[in-house]
């Protein structure tokens, strides 16, 4: 008891937290440390001598005046034993100075060599700065484009061929050469994480520049803007990033040219909420921030003898292209789109009207937590802006919500100003953690990457990034025996980690690659079951969404390691077949959703399908489903209400027109898709208040009892509803 009081005691000495600092324990090392060592004294059958003599003369002199021992002798063991478990204390101010982020310009020293011309194009969407920037790439005698998606860099890849100015189109998955030799065109199209910093251009463009404050790949945007060698460097973006990227450029000795830019085609608040489907017009776009409400809406709009093209982040490029073309063409009789913010940028879309079907969305924050908020002024207006494009057959655009309730938040939301971007992201490169290996010998990948960020010292310009997915991947493929390069590329491979199929073929792959066995086209089509056929239901749908992610990994791979990955051009070619099976699905949605509720067995309770945010961005610059699974619920069930009316199942699952009034009446429309949205209620709870409210309606609570009775019922049942 004694000894267990003077470690105390020994923990909570103020020049005892000060002098481990100055050895490297801050205080999360310093009290794991600490625990460590208690622990080790107290349980241990024996200590050392040293040790076991200064813990004596502690506890025998304890409160006298003059003492032989002091708890502060203690320290010497206390850190001898720290670096036991802690061996970077032993190297720590050449980890601290590989983990130096402060001065990032320094990075790039063929950047650092020339002088370059910035200008920064800032407008709203649908302002034409990009177009101005395009219009520069293009006169050039070499340029590069860099932009958040794969659509994008393709959009340019075409129009500068079309222009007759060769352009090559770069992608984590894809290489296409305007030259038929091969040779390297002048101009390149990529999306941003693919960007080189060594070649040089007499012109780069940056697309969508306030992605640099991006929690997971803001990192990119900031390489770019420090390391791209070209003589003119154009940013397009938000004006909330002008003086972030003026004060970046401060430190390089680099001025910055603002030009702005306005909208062209004017954008209407309108005053009035859509409130009802029967109020669609031609030109509408219904957004919708969960899967959900993506196939709630789109039945309903079709229910009514109407046409709906879909457009989602998790879909393929090419099937959203032709759900795009589909909605775009005028001789088409297909009017009304339903879409995720998906739209908000890589797509050209003639659209009159945006309709907010929510403005509450989930989010993904710095720590890599889930948050659902109301959506940001920066997003609405991106989502918004979607409307009268510039050149589209809808010279106006206007914009409103679905729910009254909605249409005065949504105009505060417009109204405010965009906040300002603060920081630029930043991630560790291959380079450091190899050097960090080399003094940490035994440390997992993921451990290093924990003591990098721990150790790292930024200034208040940036930002670490989020390395959860990295840290996920590398935890995933820790017992497969990789050298350091190759796990670091498997971990920065883009993929979705809430889909289990698709870290499942990661894993596989991972493994295969540690035997040097290649990946052949016959390996990958016998663990993916293809050819596959066109989805019955939702489930398969979705299921084919992950395998088109699988034959993406693979292509990304093969780039990487070309003699591993040999079949790319075999698996390239099915890839679009598969892209083709998912349009004929996608194109049947409502077909797939009536088929998979009537999986559902009859008189089961029905269950609201879990919402998916389908927001985030792969880091390959491909949008894709944040908590997209291959584990959707075989039996979906849609129950979106909206305001005036409800769709309702067939009659195996309503028993009565009564229980579908009970169940309306007691918000299992659009009332309890947001309370699960806001985390307020659970799935649990939703299946148990249905439970009571049934076994009351089965006990004649209502209409059967005397006055008081139903008053109190009443009360309750407001009290639930609560």
């Amino acid at each position: 008891g004694e000894v267990l009081k003077n470690l105390n005691k020994f923990y909570k000495r103020k020049e005892i937290q000060r002098l481990g600092a100055e050895n490297g324990l801050d205080a999360r090392l310093f009290h794991q440390a600490f625990i460590s060592f208690r622990k080790y004294i107290m349980e241990s059958s024996s200590v050392s001598a040293d040790l076991h003599i200064i813990l004596n003369d502690i506890c025998c002199d304890a409160g006298k005046v003059s003492l032989l021992g002091h708890v502060d002798d203690l320290f010497p063991f206390f850190l001898r034993h720290a670096k036991q478990i802690f061996p970077m204390l032993d190297c720590m101010d050449d980890l601290r100075k590989i983990s130096d982020l402060r001065l990032p310009p320094n990075w790039y020293p063929d950047a650092r060599a020339i002088q370059r011309k910035i200008i920064f194009h800032a407008g709203p969407t649908n302002s034409g700065k990009t177009h101005h920037a395009i219009q520069r790439f293009l006169s050039a005698k070499s340029g590069i484009y860099c932009g958040p998606l794969k659509l994008l860099a393709h959009e340019i890849f075409q129009k500068s061929n079309d222009a007759n100015v060769p352009c090559d189109l770069v992608t984590g998955e894809e290489r296409v050469y305007a030259n038929e030799d091969a040779r390297q065109a002048s101009h390149i199209a990529c999306t941003i994480e693919m960007c080189s910093t060594n070649t040089p251009y007499e012109v780069a463009v940056i697309d969508e520049i306030q992605m640099i404050r991006d929690p997971a790949r803001g990192w990119a945007w900031t390489r770019a803007l420090l390391g791209l060698c070209a003589e003119e460097i154009h940013v397009c973006g938000e004006p909330a990033a002008i003086d972030l990227v003026t004060e970046l450029m401060y430190t390089t000795g680099e001025e910055v040219e603002v030009r702005n830019y306005k909208r062209l085609t004017p954008l209407t608040v309108l005053d009035y909420a859509l409130e009802s489907l029967d109020n669609l017009r031609p030109g509408d776009c219904i957004v919708c921030f969960s899967k959900n409400d993506i196939y709630s809406v789109s039945r309903q709009i079709e229910a009514r003898g109407l046409e709906c093209a879909v457009i989602y982040g998790s879909l393929p490029p090419g099937t959203k292209l032709e759900q795009a073309k589909k909605f775009n063409d005028p001789n088409d009789p297909c009017k009304i789109l339903v879409a995720t913010d998906a739209i908000g940028m890589g797509l050209n879309l003639c659209i009159r009207r945006i309709i907010f079907n929510s403005i509450v969305k989930p989010t993904v924050n710095e720590k890599g937590e889930k948050e659902i908020d109301s959506i940001t002024t920066s997003q609405a207006l991106q989502i918004a802006g979607r409307a009268g494009r510039y050149g589209s057959s809808f010279k106006e655009g206007e914009v409103t919500t679905m729910h009254r309730d909605d249409l005065v938040q949504l105009k505060e939301i417009l109204s405010d100003s965009v906040r300002p971007v603060k920081a630029a992201g930043l991630h560790p490169t291959p380079e450091q953690i190899e050097m960090f290996a080399y003094h940490l010998p035994d440390a997992t990948l993921s451990n290093l990457i924990d003591i990098f960020v721990s150790l790292s010292q930024v200034d208040g310009l940036y930002f670490v990034c989020n390395i959860d997915d990295f840290k996920f991947l590398a935890d995933m493929i820790q017992h497969i025996p990789l050298n350091l390069r190759s796990r670091y590329v498997f971990c920065t491979a883009p993929l979705n980690r809430k889909e289990p199929f698709v870290c499942t073929m990661l894993l596989k792959f991972a493994r295969q690659f540690s035997r040097n066995e290649p990946l052949t086209f016959d390996w990958l089509c016998r663990h993916t079951k293809w050819p596959l056929a066109a989805p019955k239901n939702i489930k398969e749908l979705v299921h084919l969404e992950a395998v088109h992610d699988v034959f993406d990994l693979y292509l990304w791979l093969s780039y990487r390691f070309m003699d591993m990955f040999p079949d790319a051009v075999l698996v390239r070619d099915i890839q679009k077949k598969l892209d083709n099976i998912i349009q004929v699905g996608v194109c049947n949605i409502t077909k797939l959703i009536r088929a998979s509720q009537s999986a559902v067995a009859p008189g089961t309770a029905e269950v609201v399908a879990e919402d998916f945010p389908l927001s985030r961005t792969r880091r390959d610059g491909r949008a894709v489903s944040d908590s997209h699974s291959a584990k959707a619920p075989e039996a979906l069930s849609i129950a979106v209400e909206v305001p005036g009316e409800r769709r309702t199942r067939n009659s195996k699952a309503y028993r009565s027109a009564t229980r579908q009034e009970d169940l309306k009446s007691h918000g299992r429309g659009s009332l309890a898709n947001r309370l699960l949205r806001e985390g307020l209620l659970t799935q649990e709870m939703l299946r148990q208040l249905e439970s009571e409210w049934q076994d009351q309606h089965r006990n004649g609570r209502y209409g059967h009892g005397s006055k008081r009775d139903d008053q109190d019922s009443s009360k309750e049942t407001g009290r639930k509803k609560k």
